[in-house]
């Protein structure tokens, strides 16, 4: 689609009527700003009365994205189409908001009702506590719609160029070690952002995440805006507020998050918030392309710096923050919360099942829901771990939860494969992936399993299914990223290796190492990586300073078990998707 210019001919001075060729980023924000399509529910109503062929296509592209919905791909993925994108079917992925991962009983019951009516029976928890549902008609979505809304659910806000799901701590308020409950502050920024008409229309997705856990298991690291807890003296006195970081993102372009020197106030977290939001939708230069767009590109691109971003935040604020304070960074690789663990409140315990690769059923959601209101009080949590939780059991019933939730295929003594173990949407549905990554993560894990059943070294291993890093291999220390090679004549699935990715005090983004077998060949080769870990650590060495000791060529040669020349490395295919990642 072009847009008509009216000139003079330089040379001849003729009137001339040339059309101008509309960029994608213009394209999508005339249409933002055309249209809320939170405003339009009574066209869904209309596609659904008359079929998926009567969808037009800023539906199929832009409009439905801000309601947490997106075309779902052929199987194929990125393969199976032209211009960097697969094919589309006439089925729809539907992305369900759960801020702070707060549910309850009935809610986790209606999600499973929905899965088995709409969905096929599966759900999938994502990287950002949502639940994510496929296989979604057109015909099907006012149903699925309207009895979120009836359970207090929402689907609103949960992709697009909007604020997304605020995560944060899903034990807060529980955890007995945490440094405040920040969660009714995550709650409030939801109020005042997510879902908001006067930030309809932001350049690119919005990511938040504030946490009072002193896990930081909402990985403040990777987003555009992260709050985490931290404590100052005044006057003999203790207060609480919160570290500022600004900028995060992965994608093809990772970014750790820049810590602001600011120290954020109780009261002030949400202007803060929403200060930053307004300064990232004022970005002009952000608009014009989609792929440059997040936050992150001011730093990376434009030459903002920290101080320079603090100075915009203040004046946008209308008022001066105090200078920041020490806070200790977590060192804990593990931040799932798997496991039983004792709360603050004296007798209760919550017990965490480690939900691989996110993928659950609707019959596993009905046996959470079922436990969490038989032994405890009906409270449920999901985490950036894409696991599951059931808080509030009473002491002496954490064994029973445990084993029913075993029997439920829902592990709480995990692996450290398992618990480490974090999967993209893959081929199975995304049009931009190379490969298939949830099945693919749980045979991994299982070889694994077998293979090392005595490795005890924590572990972050990140199956991403093409170069933009919705699994967030780039924060891990073993991240594969989906490719294809040719084996026997025929294409098959594929993984490159980047290595020594960390978040907390050493944070830094995993480096390519040049090294990339078939997807079969892949346990052989992490055996061979962490069997030569055990052999060749030093004293006390962990596997991040181990990576990070060794040279690309050592570790390319210790994967591939002899000496190999490098492999390039090939960027994505097409442009970053929208909104694929949880």
């Amino acid at each position: 689609m072009g847009f008509l210019f009216f000139g003079t001919d330089l040379w001849t001075g003729d009137s001339a009527m040339a059309e101008v060729k509309e960029t994608k980023a213009q394209r999508v924000e005339r249409l933002k700003g055309a249209k809320n399509a939170w405003e339009h529910f009574d066209e869904i109503r209309e596609f659904a009365r008359k079929g998926y062929a009567s969808i037009p296509p800023e539906w199929i592209g832009t409009y439905f994205r801000t309601w947490g919905v997106y075309t779902q791909g052929d199987g194929a993925g990125v393969v199976g189409g032209t211009g960097g994108e697969g094919k589309s079917t006439p089925y729809f992925m539907v992305r369900i908001r759960i801020p702070n991962g707060l549910l309850l009983s009935d809610q986790v019951r209606a999600v499973a009702d929905i899965a088995d009516k709409h969905a096929r029976g599966v759900a999938d928890i994502t990287v950002r506590q949502n639940f994510q549902l496929h296989w979604v008609t057109i015909e099907s979505l006012p149903d699925v719609l309207e009895t979120l809304w009836r359970a207090g659910l929402t689907t609103t806000g949960a992709c697009g160029d909007v604020a997304r799901n605020i995560t944060g701590c899903p034990v807060a308020g529980l955890d007995a070690g945490e440094i405040v409950d920040a969660s009714p502050l995550a709650l409030a920024i939801d109020r005042e952002l997510g879902g908001a008409a006067e930030f309809y229309n932001l350049p690119r997705k919005f990511k938040i995440s504030i946490t009072g856990c002193k896990h930081w298991c909402s990985y403040p690291e990777i987003n555009d805006v992260a709050l985490t807890a931290t404590t100052r003296k005044r006057r003999g006195a203790s207060e609480t507020g919160f570290s500022l970081r600004i900028g995060g993102g992965l994608s093809t372009d990772p970014h750790i998050a820049l810590r602001l020197n600011a120290f954020i106030r109780w009261d002030q977290v949400v202007p803060v918030a929403r200060g930053v939001a307004e300064i990232f939708r004022a970005s002009e230069t952000l608009r014009q392309s989609r792929e440059k767009a997040r936050l992150k590109f001011l730093f990376l691109q434009q030459g903002w710096t920290a101080d320079g971003f603090l100075d915009e935040l203040q004046r946008t604020i209308g008022f001066s923050l105090d200078p920041f304070e020490t806070e200790e960074i977590p060192r804990d690789i593990h931040r799932d919360h798997v496991g039983i663990h004792e709360q603050k409140q004296s007798g209760l315990v919550y017990v965490g099942a480690s939900v691989l690769g996110g993928r659950i059923t609707a019959q596993q959601l009905r046996t959470a829901a079922e436990l969490a209101e038989r032994y405890a009080d009906g409270h449920i949590r999901t985490t950036t771990m894409q696991n599951l939780l059931i808080v509030n059991v009473p002491e002496r019933q954490a064994a029973t939860v445990a084993r029913e939730l075993e029997v439920a295929a829902l592990p709480v003594q995990a692996s450290v494969f398992a618990r480490g173990t974090v999967a993209c949407t893959g081929s199975e549905f995304c049009k931009l992936a190379l490969t298939e990554t949830k099945g693919f993560a749980r045979w991994l894990t299982q070889e694994l399993e077998e293979r090392l059943p005595d490795f005890q070294e924590q572990l972050r291993l990140n199956i991403t299914g093409c170069p933009n890093s919705c699994g967030q291999h780039w924060i891990a220390d073993i991240g594969v990223e989906g490719k294809k090679v040719k084996v026997d004549g025929r294409m098959v699935d594929a993984y490159y290796f980047c290595v020594g990715g960390s978040v907390g005090p050493f944070a830094s983004i995993a480096r390519p190492v040049g090294y990339r077998c078939a997807a079969c060949d892949i346990p052989d080769a992490i055996e061979r990586l962490l069997v030569g870990f055990d052999e060749r650590r030093e004293p006390s060495e962990n596997l991040r300073r181990f990576l990070a000791r060794h040279s690309n060529e050592e570790i390319r040669s210790i994967l591939a078990g002899s000496f190999v020349a490098p492999v390039e490395r090939e960027l994505a295919l097409g442009p970053v998707p929208q909104g694929v990642e949880g």
